[in-house]
């Protein structure tokens, strides 16, 4: 999807297309305050009548946010994904700042997918914003190269959401990962086998997702700055440099082989919650605003964990300091859970075993080794265990007074 958490917002406000806007840094209270601050009617459709000279600016913005997505039209000041919103402010001061509506996400979400699902139903959910589709054995999928069933399913998305998309059609998924990139926004690149000398060798090495920034600077270290440089090295000197099972996949990769499948299905490794505060904050002189954090996010988790149908027995936490050094631990339980209490006790025990002298800038809370909540009962029934919470235990975990926050 193009720019999707920016799209959605300009659905909400028309008057902003064209302009740079921001998407992240903040909680959802912009509208009834931009409502209330204009003297505008309330409700969903007198936000178009906002004036543009009333929204929030990137230059006024204080705080640690990073930016979700920015449009397109901020993006041409070098503003992107995952930079600091401070730093993204010195590029484009006057860019539009919005937060992110999750729930307006989510909606979109589901959308846009339902609608490429009713062309195409072999689809692998890539996360909020993307998808591969298998389209081999759908009627007509291969006329024009794929272009012609590429059009319709761009039709139909924008029919169903009033959002655009591009999309790169390949041989595998490697490749329409880099192609869908190409064309940006609302296109489409068909890429066939021919074609991978004239438009894939001459890309950086980092386009291919999967090779990180420390891997891209080793590559630049050894010289190696395209992906038709690397496709000229030996299999066994990328062994050599980056092991074993990585070196294999770089000569693969640099020549365009990929045999993954569409997965229509996957199971999660685990759900995390996590956020970054606004200002440092401190374990101890700051320990009820902490504590009131941490047991939202492990609330947060158990109620993703209870929607979606898991439970966990590793529960883990991430700090990141104010010097920027993150640190993760796990304690592991005797038996599956969802519930938030549990996450909490079970998460600070964790939380014990790491040093805490320094301030906080992030906080999180991991719950892994998932299983199915029907799963689990059967499981139960198997082992005879009583049930606890939102899973199976053998004993509840005991509170802990002195928890550090």
């Amino acid at each position: 999807m193009d720019a999707f958490f920016a799209s959605i917002e300009l659905l909400r406000y028309p008057q902003l297309k064209g302009l740079p806007v921001v998407i992240g840094g903040g909680r959802r209270r912009v509208d009834d305050a931009l409502l209330e601050a204009t003297g505008v009617a309330q409700g969903e459709r007198a936000l178009r009548f906002i004036p543009v000279d009333d929204f929030p600016r990137l230059k006024d913005y204080v705080g640690r946010g990073v930016i979700t997505t920015a449009t397109y039209a901020a993006r041409q000041f070098g503003v992107g994904s995952a930079m600091g919103m401070m730093k993204a402010a010195k590029l484009c001061p006057d860019a539009i700042v919005l937060p992110v509506d999750f729930d307006e996400v989510r909606k979109y979400s589901r959308a846009f997918k339902e609608a490429i699902r009713e062309v195409a139903p072999l689809v692998e959910d890539r996360g909020v914003d993307e998808v591969y589709i298998d389209f081999t054995d759908v009627p007509g999928g291969q006329r024009g190269g794929g272009r012609s069933l590429a059009r319709l399913l761009q039709r139909s998305i924008l029919e169903k959401t009033g959002l655009t998309c591009s999309i790169g059609v390949a041989p595998n998924k490697l490749i329409a990962k880099m192609a869908s990139e190409f064309n940006k926004p609302n296109g489409i690149s068909i890429v066939q086998e021919a074609d991978l000398q004239s438009m894939i060798w001459p890309l950086a090495c980092r386009k291919i997702n999967g090779i990180g920034p420390k891997s891209d600077a080793k590559l630049a270290a050894l010289n190696i700055h395209t992906i038709g440089e690397m496709a000229a090295q030996e299999i066994g000197w990328l062994i050599d440099h980056f092991g074993q099972a990585t070196g294999a996949w770089m000569h693969d990769a640099a020549w365009g082989r990929d045999l993954r499948p569409v997965v229509t299905e996957s199971e999660p490794v685990s759900m995390s919650r996590e956020t970054t505060f606004e200002r440092d904050l401190h374990a101890v002189r700051d320990k009820a605003e902490l504590g009131a954090v941490f047991t939202r996010l492990c609330e947060k988790v158990a109620e993703d964990l209870q929607r979606k149908g898991y439970v966990g027995k590793t529960i883990g936490i991430k700090l990141r300091y104010d010097n920027f050094q993150s640190v993760t631990r796990d304690q592991t339980l005797t038996h599956y859970t969802a519930d938030a209490t549990t996450i909490r006790q079970t998460a600070g025990l964790a939380l014990k075993r790491v040093p805490l002298t320094k301030k906080l800038r992030l906080l999180g809370v991991r719950v892994g080794t998932l299983l199915k909540t029907e799963d689990a009962s059967a499981l139960q029934k198997l082992s005879a265990l009583p049930a606890s919470g939102g899973g199976i235990a053998e004993e509840p975990v005991p509170p802990y007074r002195d928890q550090l926050f």
